[in-house]
C-alpha cells in the first residue's frame, strides 16, 4: 500500500510528507525540548529551520527528477523523511541543517555537470555553496572531493575549471573576514576551533539513539552495497552520476566520523544520497510484496524510534 502510494509523483505525496515533517518537528520541539524559551527570535529561528527541512525534501525530488536518477516515483523524499524520523535529534542542530541545505544546493549543480552546459557557472556555484556550508559545519568542505572528481570526469579538458573554486574561496573569505572583524575574533582561532577532529562515539543521550544508529547501519549497507554492485548495469551515460551519488554518501559518512561535535544529527549529510540509493534499490525489486515490505520496514522503524526517543 505505502510503496504503491509513493510509486508515482502525485501532489498528495508531498502534502503528506510536508504535514509529517511539520508534525514530527512540532512534537519533538514541544515535548523533548520543553526547556526551550520561546522568544520571538527562537520562534523565528525554528520556523526557518523547519522551512529548510521542507525545502530539502522538495529539493531531493527535484534533483533526482531533473537528472533522471530514479523513475517517476516519490521514494526519495519518503526515505528522506523516514531517516529524519529515525534521527529526530537533527531537528535541534541548526548549523547541521543549514550546512546540509547548502550542500544539497551544491549537489544539485554537481549532478548536472554531465550536460557540460554552463560548466564553469556550475563549478563556481558548487564551490560557493560548499564554502558557505563549511562556515556552519566545517567538515562540509570534504564535498570538494566530489567536485574535483566531477571536474576530472567532465571538465578536465579545460584547465581553468580547476581554478574556479579558488575564486569562490576568496568571495566567501571576504565576508568571513568582515564577520570576524566585527566579532573581534582571530581567523586562526576561528579556523582551529572549527577544524577539530574527534573519534569519540560515546555521545548517546539514551539507548534508543544508540539502537537507531544500529538499525540505520544495516539499512545503509543494504542500499549502498546493492547499488554499488549494479552500477555496471546502469546506462553508460549515467554511470558517472551514480558513482557521484555513492561518493557523496561516503563523504557524508566521513563527515559524521571526523566531526568533533558528534551526534546522530550529523548523519543528515547522508540522508539524500542514501535515499537515492534506496529508491533505486526499491525500484529494482520485481515483487510488489517485497517492495511494500522494504518501504514499510524503513518507514515503520523511523516512526517507532521517533516515538521512543520522543517519550524518553
Amino acid at each position: 500500500m505505502l510503496a504503491s502510494i509513493f510509486s508515482k509523483t502525485k501532489p498528495i505525496n508531498y502534502i503528506i510528507l510536508t504535514i509529517l515533517i511539520l508534525l514530527i518537528s512540532v512534537l519533538y520541539l514541544f515535548i523533548d525540548q520543553d526547556q526551550l524559551i520561546w522568544t520571538s527570535y527562537e520562534f523565528g529561528k525554528r520556523t526557518v529551520l523547519l522551512g529548510l527541512l521542507m525545502v530539502m525534501m522538495f529539493l531531493s525530488q527535484f534533483v533526482v527528477t531533473r537528472n533522471r536518477l530514479v523513475k517517476d516515483n516519490a521514494y526519495v523524499p519518503l526515505l528522506f523523511v523516514s531517516f529524519l524520523m529515525l534521527f529526530p535529534t537533527v531537528l535541534v542542530h541548526s548549523k547541521v541543517i543549514i550546512a546540509n541545505y547548502f550542500v544539497m544546493l551544491a549537489l544539485r549543480r554537481i549532478f548536472s555537470l554531465h550536460s557540460l552546459n554552463q560548466s564553469k557557472e556550475k563549478i563556481f556555484d558548487t564551490s560557493l555553496w560548499i564554502f558557505v556550508a563549511s562556515l556552519f559545519h566545517f567538515w562540509s568542505v570534504l564535498f570538494f572531493l566530489l567536485l574535483f572528481v566531477a571536474i576530472a570526469f567532465f571538465g578536465t579538458k579545460d584547465y581553468r575549471n580547476w581554478f574556479i573554486p579558488v575564486i569562490a574561496f576568496f568571495c566567501v573569505s571576504v565576508f568571513l573576514e568582515i564577520y570576524l572583524v566585527i566579532e573581534n575574533i582571530s581567523y586562526y582561532d576561528w579556523f582551529w576551533d572549527k577544524c577539530r577532529v574527534s573519534f569519540d562515539f560515546m555521545y548517546f543521550e539514551n539507548q534508543y539513539q544508540n539502537i537507531s544508529l544500529a538499525v540505520f547501519v544495516p539499512i545503509a549497507l543494504l542500499f549502498f552495497v546493492s547499488q554499488a554492485l549494479t552500477i555496471s548495469s546502469k546506462p553508460y551515460n549515467m554511470q558517472g552520476t551514480y558513482k557521484k551519488i555513492i561518493l557523496s554518501f561516503l563523504i557524508g559518512i566521513a563527515i559524521y566520523v571526523v566531526s568533533a561535535d558528534k551526534n546522530n544529527g550529523t548523519l543528515l549529510f547522508t540522508f539524500f544520497p542514501l535515499s537515492v540509493l534506496g529508491a533505486n534499490y526499491i525500484e529494482s525489486i520485481p515483487q510488489r510484496w517485497r517492495r511494500e515490505a522494504v518501504v514499510y520496514s524503513v518507514f515503520g522503524l523511523g516512526v517507532f524510534f521517533y516515538i521512543m526517543q520522543l517519550i524518553l
